[in-house]
């Protein structure tokens, strides 16, 4: 196969897409890889992602002197960053002409130096429109600096040209209520984080490549949007079908 050949193969194989391992409604969930969900898919296909990555904190999440399960989320900072940047322009590619991508992340401290996540934005093909402030009262109380209590939400797009409307009339600072899912996911963020995104923009087709417990899912079904999701994790696959599954019943329960 000479590399034209190759190079065709690769253009049919990522426009080929891959089927959902759940559906229900407008909702679809893959239980894969997210870079080769993405791969998967066509050019131009997304009006809006929003997404919060693992923040590679280390083995041990805590909050205050909680601690809870383990996963692994320790990578060397360097690959760590890598696979940001070629997730990141994989959102660049998938994105509309006129899309959007909110990225939840924070300023993470490793070593005592604090790490921004522009350190690896700025290193994409995206467009920085905003950075959001969110006050998450995170419990951190190490007296060796000023408490950390806020993370980032970044707007990001494909060009200048989006289709935000800021019909919440919000300012750039929100005090969204930080949320887990009966212990199970204890690193979601909140369903109001996502109705406020999705109440500014038309109806559309919304991806999440770090799916979780489908907290953006169920936002788009309230909403009316449509929404693919991939969680590469089994047991938070199963906990966000069953969370959408319940959340479709009361939807019909109600009507």
């Amino acid at each position: 196969m000479n590399d034209n050949e190759k190079k065709h193969l690769e253009v049919v194989n990522r426009v080929l897409p891959m089927q959902p391992d759940f559906e229900i409604k407008q909702i679809k969930l893959y239980n894969c890889d997210n870079i080769k969900f993405m791969r998967s898919v066509a050019d131009d296909t997304y009006d809006l992602i929003i997404t919060s990555p693992p923040y590679n904190l280390g083995n041990n999440h805590h909050t205050g002197n909680k601690r809870f399960v383990p996963y692994n989320d320790d990578l060397p900072e360097s690959e760590y960053q890598q696979k940001q940047i070629e997730l990141l322009n994989e959102c660049f590619r998938i994105l509309k002409p006129t899309g959007s991508l909110f990225y939840n992340h924070k300023n993470r401290i490793k070593n005592a130096v604090q790490i921004t996540p522009y350190e690896w934005i700025l290193k994409t093909k995206l467009t920085i429109k905003q950075e959001i402030v969110w006050f998450n009262r995170s419990q951190n109380f190490d007296k060796c600096r000023f408490y950390p209590m806020t993370e980032r939400v970044y707007w990001l797009s494909k060009t200048k040209n989006t289709l935000f409307n800021n019909d919440i009339n919000h300012h750039d600072l929100f005090k969204w209520q930080a949320e887990g899912t009966n212990k199970k996911h204890k690193r979601s963020f909140p369903v109001d984080m996502c109705k406020s995104i999705l109440n500014c923009f038309p109806k559309g087709r919304v991806l999440d490549p770090y799916s979780g417990s489908a907290t953006l899912g169920i936002s788009c079904d309230d909403l009316g949007f449509e929404f693919d999701g991939c969680e590469i994790d089994k047991e938070y696959f199963d906990n966000a079908v069953e969370r959408l599954k319940n959340n479709v019943q009361e939807y019909f329960d109600f009507a």
